[in-house]
């Protein structure tokens, strides 16, 4: 079993670290030096030439890339380098009816195309992350082995036809920023309670067995453990801008989300004040994903760019 991989960044980075703890052989090409993992075990070719000839065929390739533009260039790029029957698996969080048209392009050249929707945050790509895949039933069949062995028991769907992978994964991410914001929400109104309640021991308390218990829930309680004080946390919460495009979405159809849509508007405003509430959601963010605490350029700029269609 092998996997290339394209982008190796906190999320590609850690899935390669993954297949060599399971003897999946990798390769992967980044613009970066990644000494750390060619220590690791993780074969990096800087070419693309030299980075395909490193794969048997068919070949799957797995991009692990920010949406936007930069998708649609390396595909450009890496198609050409390919032969028939190979795979390109988008592993980032591109729009869906960018992975459409994407799937139409590639395969019009005999190749296929997957767009993979992948949750799990860093832990999930280094131990075992979820997996939702849209594409035909010939590519999916052709991405199940290694995915299913790089994912939780559990933790590979094939959605359907091309663009549902990403589908998925953008109304998954909706109900992750709906469950953040009730997080959040709660933290402000114990913080300013009548009480002085200690929230690690609450958030630890509800991590085992309470109705809430999940990994959110986890996250939090042990960000309280690491960080005392929660006013140390900026309430400036980035994001990359995916779920506008679900809100705009239910809009078009006429489909009310109104806890996901308030969700969006709650990031608008923590760039403009501060909150206890945003603290806890930017606490939350930075444990599954590694988000960066405060305002960042970069992410900001991804925001407005990422949606190529």
């Amino acid at each position: 079993m092998e996997l290339g991989i394209i982008g190796l960044g906190k999320m590609g980075g850690n899935l390669a670290l993954q297949c060599v703890s399971k003897d999946i052989r990798v390769v992967g090409k980044t613009k970066t030096s990644r000494p750390d993992l060619v220590s690791a075990g993780v074969n990096i070719e800087v070419g693309y030439g030299d980075f395909v000839g490193f794969l048997k065929t068919p070949r799957v390739i797995y991009l692990s890339l920010p949406a936007g533009e930069t998708v649609d260039k390396v595909i450009e790029e890496l198609v050409p380098h390919l032969d028939h029957g190979d795979v390109i698996m988008d592993g980032g969080n591109s729009y869906y009816r960018d992975s459409i048209r994407r799937e139409r392009e590639v395969t019009s050249r005999g190749i296929h195309y997957v767009d993979c929707g992948t949750s799990g945050g860093l832990e999930g790509a280094r131990s075992g992350a979820c997996f939702m895949i849209g594409g035909t039933d010939e590519a999916a069949m052709l991405c199940e082995p290694v995915l299913k062995a790089l994912a939780v028991e559990g933790g590979f769907v094939h959605t359907g036809k091309p663009g549902s992978g990403h589908f998925v994964k953008l109304v998954h991410n909706g109900i992750e920023f709906g469950m953040l914001q009730a997080i959040g929400e709660g933290v402000e109104l114990m913080k300013h309670s009548d009480f002085h309640l200690n929230l690690h021991d609450i958030f630890r308390n509800w991590s085992n067995g309470s109705v809430i218990r999940s990994w959110l829930v986890e996250l939090m309680a042990g960000g309280l453990e690491e960080v005392h004080d929660l006013n140390a946390v900026p309430a400036y919460i980035e994001d990359t801008g995916e779920v506008n495009w679900l809100v705009q979405e239910a809009i078009d159809r006429e489909i009310p989300i109104p806890v996901i849509t308030q969700s969006v508007i709650e990031l608008f405003r923590s760039r403009r004040r501060e909150s206890d509430a945003y603290r806890a959601i930017a606490m939350m963010r930075h444990g599954f994903g590694g988000h960066p605490f405060g305002k960042d350029e970069s992410i900001a700029k991804e925001r407005k760019t990422s949606k190529a269609a």
